[in-house]
């Protein structure tokens, strides 16, 4: 899926390892992508959530929540350096669609991993179900 992107060596081996952790339904692996500290920018919070080991918590569980996923398409920036993914899946009874906004460093390290999502109800039904997994775990970053 990423032949066509002018993405620098190690971004591009990094996204597709990306798609076979994603492919293989296992993110264990994840860890090694990530910078130590990487940034997740969520929908639903207003901070960041910051270090490797809670990004990895934060997208092996999506990865549980989200039913039917499957990215569209990629665009990749000028610098080579960042991509944007557009997905779509399902929440329970909810359809979505959204896109991954993923910034890696020069050694393809993501050292940043955005997610849009769109239509609210969507977004909402999402936010219920990972907070109701991971708010126990997680620090409140939703003001």
């Amino acid at each position: 899926m990423t032949s066509h992107l002018r993405l620098q060596p190690a971004a591009a081996e990094s996204l597709q390892r990306w798609h076979q952790l994603l492919l293989g339904n296992d993110l264990g692996r994840l860890p090694e992508l990530l910078h130590a500290q990487a940034l997740f920018r969520s929908p639903m919070a207003y901070k960041p959530y910051v270090g490797a080991p809670l990004v990895s918590l934060i997208l092996n569980t999506v990865s549980q929540v989200f039913e039917d996923f499957v990215y569209h398409r990629e665009l990749a920036s000028a610098d080579g350096l960042s991509v944007v993914l557009e997905f779509s899946a399902r929440v329970a009874d909810r359809e979505l669609r959204g896109i991954d906004l993923i910034r890696f460093d020069e050694a393809g390290k993501i050292v940043e991993f955005e997610v849009m999502i769109r239509p609210m109800s969507g977004l909402q039904a999402l936010g219920e179900e990972m907070a109701r997994r991971l708010e126990p775990l997680l620090p409140n970053k939703a003001s």
